[in-house]
């Protein structure tokens, strides 16, 4: 059989499916372009088995083409992130030994030399434009040469943003993957009718299932914008025809900032044309309430928050219609069983926190090649996502990951989130980051950095001004002062990193010091 996602193309031949700088392409030429493509990685194979197929390609149609005719060909798609440096893509090779690297010619000097030293076959991507994914007739009867593909095979390897330890091939098989679209498609209530923006990179599951999954399942269109600029994207709100968008915060940020420098004649035409979409929707990190707060303001959308991971897909989320409350995730998604539970494993009732476990058809089949890690992810068959919650009067409140986000100083658990977010409401903080750093006295002390705003950062008045808005033990003994926060293509703040600074520091970190430059990774 053909990969469900791909088999439903068929249904909506005649309509664009995908749009890139260039190129437009009707669901038709997009399935007889990756049949074409699932038949040049055969090569004279009848069918690939599982092998794994990894690939480098910014986002477009040639990325689309090729993660079709991988799932064709019966492989294992291994999408690999433009923004990595040849050692991350050389460690994703040795992980993965795809038998196959399929690279961009832009992009081919990052990937090639490293593939070809290992043995591994290389090949370019295909010059792809709107005639040229027209296929010639005489190829119109080939399509019966293509393997049957299974829905319990291997479709798709993402790996980990590593914020928590290196990365790990998350394996999904399209069984997995059909279930995570169809439980967005029904929540969010997707049509064919729908038109949504991509901006996000296509390695995280953000990008490959919540926005083009979804949209090529419902015959929907996907605009691709092979990079993110904020003026660009408002200029697309303002001319129209759109229906949904989706991004990070980082990304929502960089938004109101575009729109803060604007001229009042352009803010009133880009709020027009953002109001006129039916859905905008937040994830992959926390959304502070202030940019929700302000988003609203400026488009008259309340932002949908949703918590998911590469995992399981997405999770919970907030209602499509009712109301959404700041800082809480809504509820599980159709076909999702959730659960709270203690540190034994014992459930938890509402109001008090307990670390998420999830069940069912969405969730992935392993971590690739370490079965130590896949059978300590599970507890009797439940997915323990690492990230605690609590449920709040129907609604569950992510309060952080277990390592990295929940604070245990002294004898209590603090929620760094919550200190975040605190912190974020004075007026001198423009972002900030809490961690926990380890203390002889206290287990682990809680730590700020914090990017300013104009006009520097006086820590000893923000610490006074926290201690009448958290208790005691939430206050952070030491605040750095940072030019920004180190994050991943996804916007995610990267606490490793944050709590090196802090160690670097050791004890003779003082309230406001200032720290030098912090990268930012994009």
């Amino acid at each position: 059989m053909t990969p469900p996602i791909i088999s439903r193309a068929h249904e909506h031949r005649d309509r664009v499916a995908v749009t890139a700088p260039g190129v437009s392409l009707t669901y038709g030429q997009l399935a007889d372009a990756s049949r074409r493509e699932a038949q040049r990685l055969l090569g004279a194979s009848s069918d690939l088995r599982g092998a794994r197929v990894a690939f480098l390609a910014p986002p477009g149609v040639e990325w689309l083409v090729t993660l079709w005719g991988v799932w064709r060909a019966g492989g294992v798609a291994v999408p690999l992130a433009v923004s990595h440096p040849p050692p991350e893509l050389a460690y994703v090779l040795d992980d993965a030994e795809p038998s196959v690297v399929v690279a961009h010619p832009q992009l081919a000097d990052l990937v090639r030399p490293a593939s070809e030293a290992r043995g591994m076959r290389f090949l370019r991507t295909p010059s792809l434009s709107t005639s040229a994914a027209n296929p010639p007739a005489a190829d119109a009867d080939r399509e019966t040469a293509l393997p049957d593909v299974d829905l319990d095979r291997p479709a798709l390897m993402i790996y980990t943003s590593g914020t928590t330890g290196r990365a790990k091939g998350v394996v999904t098989t399209h069984a997995n993957i059909e279930a995570q679209i169809t439980s967005l498609v029904d929540a969010w209530a997707w049509t064919s009718d729908d038109r949504i923006p991509l901006v996000l990179p296509l390695h995280h599951v953000h990008g490959i299932v919540n926005v083009l999954g979804c949209a090529l399942w419902s015959g929907a269109v996907c605009d691709i914008h092979p990079r993110f600029d904020a003026v660009e994207l408002w200029q697309r709100f303002a001319a129209g025809g759109l229906t949904l968008f989706m991004a990070v915060p980082t990304i929502y940020a960089r938004l109101i900032a575009a729109w803060d420098e604007a001229p009042a004649a352009r803010r009133e035409a880009w709020s027009a044309g953002a109001r006129r979409l039916r859905l905008m929707v937040s994830g992959s990190a926390a959304l502070p309430v202030s940019v929700l707060e302000r988003w609203e303001d400026i488009t008259g959308h309340r932002l949908l928050e949703r918590y998911g991971m590469t995992e399981i897909g997405m999770g919970l989320g907030n209602p499509l219609a009712g109301p959404r409350r700041p800082g809480h995730v809504g509820v599980p998604f159709p076909g999702v069983e959730l659960r709270l539970v203690d540190e034994d494993g014992a459930a938890v009732g509402p109001g008090e926190p307990g670390e998420i476990e999830i069940r069912g058809p969405s969730v992935f089949q392993e971590y690739w090649r370490r079965p130590d890690e896949t059978a300590a992810a599970f507890r009797d068959g439940w997915f323990r996502t690492g990230d605690v919650a609590v449920l709040e009067d129907g609604s569950y409140r992510i309060l952080g990951r277990r390592s990295v986000d929940i604070i245990k100083t002294g004898a209590e658990k603090v929620s760094a989130l919550e200190v975040e977010e605190t912190l974020r409401q004075h007026p001198q903080v423009l972002d900030c980051a809490v961690v926990g750093v380890p203390d002889p006295d206290w287990g682990e002390r809680v730590c700020a950095a914090v990017v300013p705003r104009t006009g520097g950062l006086d820590g000893a008045a923000l610490k006074a001004w926290a201690r009448d808005r958290l208790a005691p033990y939430k206050l952070p003994r030491s605040i750095l002062s940072v030019d920004a926060l180190p994050r991943n293509a996804m916007g995610k703040v990267t606490k490793p990193a944050i709590r090196t600074l802090f160690e670097a520091e050791g004890s003779t970190a003082i309230p406001g010091s200032s720290h030098p430059p912090t990268p930012t990774v994009s």
